[in-house]
């Protein structure tokens, strides 16, 4: 099992003990599904309907950009497409490559990567840093529990995680599943979820920076 699934599956069995009177048997369930999903086929197929499930179950590849030709009144002479892969943890992205070249089955297709990828170790999530966490998110939203989980796109966490030094991002705001537009042309925020989430920040930055 990769480092990272055990650590994701480790933050959420620690935080499904009681606390505060509160007890979480959901998260357990959760963290038995993401350690036995590789050894069940159906619960795999399944779980990959769900597109934010099926980003983190495997690496996914999507064209992202289409280019062709110089002009409307001429036949091109080639095209470019932009591949966006995202990797899970520990994929060789050679194989990766591989694979793209097999499903083309063509010769004439040449492949480029734009910037290699860069791995990072994955950050361990201390106790103390998860309590501190869920005591302001109580006060901000009363109820709402604390999951930690792998997002499905990577940020310049990855150079500090290099550098021996834990990262980890904090979601400050809600939205409505269907209306999640992350880097599109229309990609917007609430206004009120916008100045909660700002007023969230302050305070957890202001907390967790007393020594």
């Amino acid at each position: 099992m990769n480092n990272w699934r055990k650590i994701s599956c480790a933050n959420w069995w620690n935080s499904s003990r009681p606390r505060s009177g509160r007890t979480r048997p959901g998260w357990r369930r959760t963290c038995a599904t993401w350690l036995f999903v590789a050894q069940n086929p159906k619960l795999h197929r399944e779980l990959s309907q769900d597109p934010q499930i099926n980003a983190i179950l495997r690496t996914t590849c999507v064209a992202t950009g289409i280019k062709g030709g110089h002009a409307e009144n001429a036949l091109p002479r080639n095209a470019t497409a932009t591949i966006n892969c995202r990797l899970l943890p520990g994929t060789d992205p050679g194989q990766v490559e591989a694979r793209l070249r097999k499903l083309a089955a063509d010769e004439a297709i040449f492949f480029t990567s734009i910037y290699d990828a860069l791995p990072s170790p994955p950050s361990v999530l201390l106790a103390a840093l998860l309590e501190s966490l869920e005591s302001l998110v109580e006060e901000f939203w009363p109820g709402v529990p604390v999951i930690p989980k792998m997002m499905t796109g990577a940020t310049d966490g990855l150079f500090l995680r290099n550098a021996g030094i834990p990262v980890f991002g904090v979601a400050g705001w809600f939205m409505r599943p269907g209306d999640i537009r992350a880097h599109g042309l229309d990609e917007k925020i609430g206004m009120a979820d916008f100045h909660r989430g700002t007023a969230y920040w302050y305070r957890m930055l202001t907390t967790l920076s007393q020594p």
